[in-house]
């Protein structure tokens, strides 16, 4: 197959020492069977994206930051008939945490939140009665990267309100309790390739912090999935990740059952260097689709 693996402008900022160059071990593998494989940032308006047998999103990590933009791109491939995997309409569905809403309607237990809208008053006493927490998580409905992400005390969230609805301005947030497990316990990631489950980390924060990405100093171990959390993450990637190619289950444990936090579907890192086989398993998912 010809393939553009489509990346950004730069990834070096998600570079950390405890993970492996997963796109360059991707390429590596693919065109080890056979395959062309060439890297391709999104946003080049020279890339003829019709001169590919397949565009596999891998890693454009900036797509949030230039989201309008993003759609554009989604809008103009998908009118050429580009073939695009995850497919356009799931990525463009994906791209906005609004996702969630859709998933709770359905009969998926995620995180509750409130959803608060661009050019609201951020209301701190409210929200921290509503939810009945002590602390939140605030982060935009477009984002990723940890970006623009707060864990705040109500003390802190009063102090902070000016800079907070100084952010809602410019876009819509999300607010949810935060969840303890995460700092206890970890946050589970359940990887799917091609509809079939691959493999499982458990990925946790470094002593203080709260955000588990690797680079910024999250720990990452291969896990195999606990049955309950298995069986909740093949329905979601059932019935809300039909045709992708990839998928990833985040979540928490909640009372003997799966909290859900995202389903990634457009970019996410899928620590393929943390399970024997998973190269493999995503190569065979490519060319069946």
């Amino acid at each position: 197959m010809n393939i553009a693996l489509v990346t950004c402008e730069t990834l070096a900022q998600y570079a950390a020492p405890n993970v492996d160059d997963e796109d360059n071990l991707l390429t590596r593998h693919l065109r080890q069977q056979g395959h062309h494989v060439e890297p391709r940032i999104w946003s080049n308006p020279a890339v003829d994206w019709l001169s590919y047998d397949v565009v596999v999103l891998k890693s454009p990590w900036d797509y949030f930051d230039r989201v309008q933009e993003f759609y554009a791109w989604l809008d103009r491939i998908e009118v050429q008939g580009v073939r695009l995997l995850n497919p356009v309409k799931t990525v463009r569905w994906n791209a906005d945490k609004k996702y969630l809403r859709d998933m709770e309607q359905a009969g998926v237990r995620i995180v509750p939140t409130r959803w608060l809208v661009q050019g609201s008053a951020f209301q701190a006493d409210e929200l921290f009665e509503t939810l009945g927490c002590e602390r939140l998580v605030m982060k935009p409905s477009v984002s990723g990267g940890a970006k623009n992400t707060f864990e705040l005390t109500r003390t802190e969230a009063v102090r902070r309100t000016p800079e907070l609805t100084e952010l809602l301005r410019h876009e819509d947030f999300l607010v949810q309790p935060f969840q303890p497990q995460i700092q206890e316990q970890g946050e589970w990631s359940l990887i799917y390739l091609g509809g079939e489950y691959s493999h499982c980390v458990l990925k946790t924060p470094k002593p203080g912090d709260f955000r588990v990405q690797h680079y910024l100093g999250g720990g990452i171990a291969a896990r195999e999935a606990p049955d309950y959390l298995r069986r909740a993450a093949d329905r979601i990637v059932h019935d809300f990740a039909q045709g992708c190619l990839y998928a990833r289950v985040d979540g928490v444990e909640a009372d003997g059952e799966l909290l859900l936090m995202e389903l990634e579907l457009i970019e996410p890192f899928l620590y393929l260097a943390s399970a024997e086989g998973s190269l493999v398993r995503y190569e065979q998912a490519l060319t069946r689709l």
